[in-house]
């Protein structure tokens, strides 16, 4: 890999994906931020940027050498969408259905002394309220017509064009959910201090807030596979086979 800083955020979480680690310990958006130098975004989230840098070339460094057959980022569009689907959409309807009660419940004990929780809550809400039909339109449209244009066979042109026109139409849509929901991700964060507990916080404040923490990593890296690995990976498909066409 050459010198990280000419890159952006993003190439460097794309051609080494272990770096991504270091981006969530420093608190540094690689998904939709990512089109930012080292320096930018740590300047942005308050860190030095020398000291990142050096984690970043140590991640990469301990990684080098090792075969790694199961990088995602390098598997076929019909392959990333089962990766997704398997491994991020269950998960994040999943932990929505389990927090939303705990966070409820958290906020009625609790919101008195710590008035924050509430607004939590309504950023989790809207949050929440976002991603759910977001994914509910991948599935439904974006994602079969990628998986049968990730399915054609070379030379191969697309025999039944979608009522959207092109893929760059859905995916703007989508590219702006992402934006909006990084917005309540971040918000979520600074709302908690970082997650930070307040003393003597009970079983169920502490399970809410490393809940919450789970989803905000697990949607990073959801967000990083769609908009900077899947999305452009389908743009150049559809412009392949339209080319045949």
């Amino acid at each position: 890999m050459n010198s990280t800083a000419t890159k952006t955020i993003r190439e460097i979480a794309l051609e080494a994906p272990e770096t991504t680690r270091v981006f969530e310990e420093f608190k540094i958006d690689y998904c939709c931020g990512g089109r930012k130098s080292i320096e930018q975004a740590c300047a942005e989230a308050g860190v030095d940027p020398v000291v990142v840098t050096a984690r970043i070339e140590s991640a990469i460094v301990d990684h080098a050498g090792r075969d790694n057959p199961d990088d995602i980022t390098k598997k076929s569009a019909p392959e990333l969408i089962d990766h997704i689907l398997a491994k991020h959409h269950i998960f994040t309807v999943e932990e929505v259905e389990r927090l939303t009660p705990l966070m409820a419940k958290v906020c009625t004990r609790h919101g008195d002394q710590h008035q924050e929780l509430f607004e939590l809550q309504n950023v989790f809400v809207a949050l929440s309220d976002s991603i759910i039909p977001h994914m509910q339109k991948e599935e439904m449209v974006l994602f079969p017509y990628i998986q049968s244009i990730g399915s054609l066979n070379t030379g191969d042109g697309i025999a039944n064009p979608p009522h959207f026109g092109t893929v760059e139409n859905p995916i703007r849509m989508m590219m702006a959910d992402h934006e909006a929901d990084g917005a309540r991700l971040r918000k979520m964060r600074a709302i908690s201090d970082d997650y930070t507990l307040p003393e003597g916080a009970c079983p169920s404040y502490t399970a809410l807030y490393a809940g919450l923490e789970d989803l905000e990593k697990d949607l990073h890296r959801h967000i990083h596979l769609e908009s900077n690995v899947l999305f452009p990976l389908a743009v150049d498909l559809e412009r392949n086979a339209l080319a045949v066409n």
